[in-house]
């Protein structure tokens, strides 16, 4: 196994470094350069052209690119030109709030998921199965934005339950059971809110696996020596079903990533969503880059954990 990771992560490289040119290529595409918009519009054109030699944007893109490059691995990925700060600061100030919404919204993606899922495959065709599977035809039709506006009207505005904004009440000192208590009451919305979208796909997919299951075999197999049937399912069935969710836990960290940039901007929450989002209608061109690079390395190293995972929990694959 340590091999495959080793292999694994030597590979990652070059894919790191195809999508850095890609991302950076992008970015200089698009219009306008990091001084638009940032400068008086009086300003002289002599004196913005020799701000622009001076920052070395009108260089050719490659070597504009080995010279990011080469502090990228230093880790100087550069500076805002909105925030005038490190870009390595700059996240390193939102990568915490993007961190704990992504681990709320798992565990409340896996505490609703899996009891739904679990019952929809045990009692199929029931009307507590139809209920169930309407919910997730009406999951997998409502965009996520939209969703999420809804659910910040409701309880943000209208019952006023959950702040609308933020990610603490401001005056909360730091390291108190307050500000603790305050992290996760602004947290609380905006990862229910993904939570009661990604939960679709799992929820399908393990009641799937469970009404597959029990057609196998080796469960009617069980049935026939007399097992009992919670036996059969807690010992047989269950097992077997959630080894492809266990499998898949990797690809929701993925899953989050594109769920937490919309989530961020409609909650205000200050994570790294929020951040890309400002920084590509600002062109601010070092956030953005760092960002996705940041974004790629998070889903290549969810597919890695995916196979790993997979790997421990069913004794039929190993990897070598």
């Amino acid at each position: 196994m340590w091999k495959t990771i080793v292999r694994r992560i030597f590979i990652m490289i070059p894919q790191l470094f195809l999508l850095s040119i890609l991302v950076f290529l992008l970015a200089k595409a698009m219009p306008g350069d990091a001084l638009t918009g940032l400068v008086d519009p009086s300003l002289d054109p002599a004196a913005l052209e020799a701000q622009r030699e001076r920052l070395g944007l009108n260089d050719p893109w490659h070597v504009q690119y080995w010279n990011w490059m080469i502090h990228a691995l230093q880790g100087d990925f550069g500076q805002s030109f909105r925030f005038k700060m490190p870009v390595s600061e700059l996240i390193g100030q939102r990568i915490f709030n993007t961190i704990w919404l992504s681990v709320a919204t798992l565990i409340l993606t896996y505490l609703i998921a899996i009891p739904l899922g679990i019952t929809s495959g045990r009692y199929n065709d029931t009307w507590a199965d139809r209920l169930i599977t309407g919910y997730t035809y009406l999951g997998f039709a409502a965009p996520l934005f939209i969703f999420g506006l809804v659910m910040l009207w409701l309880f943000g505005f209208h019952f006023d339950w959950f702040p609308t904004g933020g990610s603490v009440k401001p005056g909360v000192e730091p390291g108190t059971a307050a500000y603790v208590f305050s992290k996760i009451y602004h947290l609380l919305l905006p990862a229910l809110s993904m939570a009661l979208i990604t939960t679709v796909t799992t929820v399908q997919l393990l009641r799937s696996e469970i009404i597959d299951t029990k057609q196998r075999d080796f469960i009617l197999t069980a049935r026939a020596k007399g097992a009992s049937e919670s036996r059969v399912y807690n010992r047989h069935i269950l097992r077997n079903s959630l080894l492809p969710i266990a499998a898949f836990f990797g690809y929701e960290i993925t899953g989050l990533i594109g769920g937490t940039v919309f989530i961020e901007s409609i909650f205000s929450y200050p994570g790294m969503g929020q951040l890309f989002l400002s920084s590509i209608s600002l062109r601010d061109f070092s956030v953005v880059t760092a960002l996705v690079l940041l974004y790629g390395l998070a889903s290549i190293l969810g597919a890695l954990i995916s196979d790993l995972i997979l790997s421990i929990v069913d004794p039929r694959i190993r990897i070598k």
